[in-house]
């Protein structure tokens, strides 16, 4: 099970850390990834992390101003999200999936296990 919490509003410029609690399997082992759905858009992958810590991969529109990270002795993955736009509003979600997936990793189809979801919204 898959936890996510610290969306909120937030202005435009602003900063937010997301976090992802794995509640059950070692996240060490899996690929986990965060994902982002605008309102009336399609879930799309922003950033991934293997379990280790040791590979990360980020969509374009995430790179210079996302970040993500892991702490294994607390079996979370965070993503720090800088310099928000008014387009970054939406659900957040974490998901994970076993292995590292490399190339696959920000596909939604790939993984099996999600979170609820944490709302961001950014609005002055």
């Amino acid at each position: 099970q898959l936890v996510e919490s610290g969306g909120d509003l937030v202005q435009p410029g602003g900063s937010l850390k997301l976090t992802c609690t794995g509640h059950g399997p070692i996240l060490h082992s899996f690929t986990i990834a965060w994902f982002h759905q605008a309102p009336g858009k399609e879930r799309e992958g922003i950033a991934c992390i293997s379990g280790s810590g040791a590979n990360a991969d980020y969509a374009e529109s995430m790179k210079g101003r996302g970040t993500i990270s892991t702490d294994s002795a607390l079996n979370t993955v965070y993503l720090h999200l800088n310099n928000l736009k008014s387009d970054d509003s939406g659900i957040y979600y974490c998901a994970a999936a076993p292995g590292w997936l490399r190339h696959m990793c920000l596909v939604p189809a790939v993984f099996s296990e999600w979170g609820q979801g944490t709302q961001v919204t950014v609005s002055s």
